[in-house]
């Protein structure tokens, strides 16, 4: 499990911080208050399990303990479809649990496919990551952190122009290096 946490923090300083995807980022790439959770968890049960301790965890903590959580699951939710299920499976159990004004989530893996666009569109590398994951934001810190930033909404335009700027070839280069260290 700790190679898969170095996979995890070698795409955070190559893609997330590295290209500067998210500017709000860096500040949290050697932080205590980053955690990062690499599952196990296979069968359904197991993974809304590992999800509701990761939120359960996330909403009865302070910023100050854990800023934002990414739970990864390197043996499960290989196909992109039924990870989406489990997303909206995990963003649903948000919902019941009354914390959607508290916690947003963000959805990474590594077939990530933007609707519309085709499988190897440079854009779909700002939502690639070396292992299925859901990202766990505090809602409160994420609206905090953008109230801050000029032109927020302006940021997903400029990652796919930086990736577009990089290239397929220079990008699947990056990815390849994720796993090679």
């Amino acid at each position: 499990m700790a190679q898969h946490e170095e996979h995890i923090r070698a795409w955070l300083a190559s893609f997330v911080i590295g290209l500067d995807l998210c500017p709000f980022a860096k500040p949290l790439e050697h932080s205590d208050k980053l955690r990062i959770r690499v599952s196990d968890a296979v069968a359904p049960e197991a993974l809304r399990s590992a999800f509701l301790r990761e939120l359960d965890l996330l909403q009865s903590s302070t910023e100050e303990e854990i800023a934002t959580i990414l739970l990864a699951f390197p043996f499960t939710l290989s196909s992109f479809d039924d990870y989406l299920d489990f997303l909206d499976e995990a963003q649903a159990l948000v919902v019941a649990a009354g914390l959607e004004d508290l916690v947003q989530l963000a959805s990474f893996h590594p077939d990530y496919q933007f609707e519309g666009e085709p499988a190897d569109a440079p854009g779909n590398f700002s939502n690639r990551s070396p292992y299925p994951m859901i990202h766990l934001l505090r809602e409160n810190m994420l609206t905090r952190v953008l109230a801050e930033f000029q032109a927020p909404e302006q940021i997903p335009q400029q990652n796919i122009r930086t990736l577009e700027a990089l290239g397929l070839a220079e990008l699947r280069r990056r990815w390849q290096g994720l796993f090679d260290s």
